[in-house]
């Protein structure tokens, strides 16, 4: 197990910035309203008919709850490389998780953290986040907790190493107006690299940074991936155990 130090920051609550738009606190996670795009030029669609590819919508099941998508063929793999992927937004969130860019598992289905091996959703179990563990498709239900998704770059690769440096800089200027919109308690990154590359902190560490992003806290946690051998399941789990308790104590003092 990896070891993992925190680098604390101050801890204390935000003040409400000038510029923040009116909006009520919210106190249970039934005040969070159903899940809207980041940007308001686009179509609102109902999450279950998110469309799994650009042409054809994603068909829910009898139940009315999202449907399971099928195991992608390599060829949808290979086609899904430059989609772009939804944000997962609601306005006063207690946490808004920033990932790095989708895999390509995620471009062909259209779910954020959907590779099978990607250790987000368990984590976010395990850390008492969730009551259950969600799957990708389920992800309405995250929203509904006060947690939402977005990416630092939306465009989806094979790899993170195919990202240019000025994707990741266009892509914090995407964060901050985000953060303006919707006003979340926290922000957190999932993966250091996207947060010290987009922001200029080639020295941030693990946890609770001191610089906030538009009067926003920013918390940085390592990605994940499968791929990341250096931290493991229960390591994710405690890091956001940590997070989750920090913006439940600010949430408390506001």
């Amino acid at each position: 197990m990896a070891k993992v130090t925190l680098h604390m920051a101050h801890m204390a609550p935000r003040s409400t910035p000038g510029n923040r738009r009116p909006a009520a606190a919210v106190s249970h996670v039934a005040a969070h309203r159903p899940f809207r795009k980041a940007e308001p030029t686009m179509h609102d669609e109902p999450m279950h008919n998110r469309p799994r590819d650009p042409a054809a919508p994603h068909e829910p099941a009898a139940s009315g709850k999202p449907a399971a998508p099928g195991k992608p063929t390599a060829a949808e793999l290979q086609s899904a490389a430059g989609r772009t992927l939804h944000d997962l937004v609601a306005p006063n969130l207690l946490v808004l998780f920033v990932g790095i860019n989708p895999g390509l598992y995620s471009g062909v289905t259209g779910y954020h953290f959907a590779r099978p091996g990607n250790r987000f959703w368990p984590a976010l179990h395990l850390a008492g986040i969730t009551p259950r563990r969600l799957q990708p498709w389920e992800e309405d239900e995250l929203l509904a907790a006060g947690y939402g998704i977005t990416g630092m770059v939306r465009r989806a690769t094979a790899t993170a190493q195919e990202l240019r440096p000025e994707e990741y800089r266009a892509g914090a200027r995407r964060l901050e107006e985000t953060v303006r919109n919707w006003r979340p308690r926290l922000l957190c990154f999932l993966g250091m690299g996207a947060y010290r590359s987009g922001f200029e902190r080639p020295k941030a560490q693990l946890g609770l940074q001191q610089d906030q992003i538009e009067g926003t806290p920013v918390w940085v946690l390592p990605n994940p991936s499968g791929l990341n051998a250096h931290f493991t399941l229960d390591d994710f789990a405690r890091l956001l155990r940590t997070v989750r308790e920090d913006a439940e104590r600010r949430a408390h003092l506001t």
